[in-house]
């Protein structure tokens, strides 16, 4: 008779102790949307529980996440005023420059702020540059996207992060960073972005939605691994510090392959469309949201990301602190 190994039984303390996949509130970021204003906070409709802040009323939040353990955030304004070439994004007093000064003003180094440098929020037309008829001039578009990273690198941000997908934006922002005076400001790239269904949620609260056709022809192809490496790799070339797979739900084999091909730190970008699918899902009764926020973070982690951004930073904070994920 063959013996049948036995499978070690643990209690709880031995379980949490053995933990192949740990996870620290250190490695979450939460996104926070910063909106020309005052005495604004106001619920966003399409995600239930997050705000629009002005900038006034935006280290109301900051201090309610430092509290409970998140320190790092991820701005994204909505300015009043767009026209066609986004030029609030890299105003000196532009929304996010604003917020910028006032967070660290009051929390300086223990808010650890980064600025997603984009054009789509500030654009007339919603599209990632600047156009060429109905076409995004990819080349026209690095000099505004450098322009953005050190408006935000002046008015104290600690790291920029990229989510143009154009081509060569990476080198370029780090040169004009560099040139500026800014050699030790980080860059996180989304170096892995998807044309994908689940940012909805996100364009109805940043009002990014492009104007007229899609972001097909400078976002990836969701059929794509092999072309997720290569940008991956393409961005480390020029001087990315961190890269970044969006979204991660739906992409983890992705995050897996990008983690296995690539020497920086990898984050994922848990999305709009994720958070906004739990939430309507819970209200209706079908399922446990503390538990499937638990458990798809979690598997972000396990498939090899380092840092998650995400929605549910303040909620995960707190289930680490309970032992629930950790």
């Amino acid at each position: 008779m063959i013996e049948r190994p036995r499978r070690l039984r643990l209690n709880e303390t031995i379980r949490k102790m053995t933990r192949e996949t740990r996870v620290s509130s250190d490695s979450l970021i939460y996104p926070i949307f910063i909106k020309d204003g005052k005495d604004i906070k106001t619920e966003i409709p399409s995600l239930e529980n997050q705000f629009h802040w002005s900038v006034d009323r935006v280290s109301e939040c900051i201090e309610s996440s430092l509290n409970k353990g998140i320190n790092k955030f991820l701005l994204f304004g909505i300015p009043d005023h767009k026209d066609e070439v986004g030029s609030e994004a890299y105003s000196e007093n532009g929304v996010v420059q604003r917020g910028i000064r006032e967070i660290k003003k009051n929390f300086g180094s223990d808010a650890f702020l980064i600025a997603d440098v984009c054009m789509c929020e500030y654009t007339s037309h919603g599209h990632c540059g600047i156009l060429d008829g109905k076409y995004v001039n990819n080349d026209k578009t690095l000099e505004y996207l450098s322009k953005i990273a050190v408006a935000a690198a002046e008015a104290g941000i600690d790291m920029v992060a990229p989510s143009d997908m154009m081509d060569g934006r990476i080198a370029a922002m780090r040169n004009a960073l560099d040139k500026n005076g800014f050699e030790n400001t980080s860059i996180m790239s989304y170096a892995v972005k998807y044309a994908s269904s689940f940012y909805g949620p996100f364009r109805d609260a940043a009002g990014s939605a492009p104007s007229f056709g899609d972001r097909k022809s400078y976002q990836m192809d969701y059929h794509n691994v092999r072309e997720a490496v290569k940008e991956a790799l393409t961005d480390e070339k020029e001087g990315a510090d961190i890269l970044m797979v969006k979204p991660a739900m739906s992409y983890l084999d992705v995050i897996k392959e990008v983690k296995d091909k690539t020497k920086l730190p990898l984050a994922a970008y848990s999305v709009s469309g994720e958070y906004a699918m739990i939430k309507a899902a819970a209200k209706q009764g079908l399922i446990d949201e503390y538990g499937i926020m638990c458990e798809s973070s979690l598997a972000v982690f396990r498939a090899g990301a380092d840092i998650l951004i995400t929605y549910y930073a303040n909620e995960l904070a707190e289930a680490i602190k309970r032992g629930d994920i950790g």
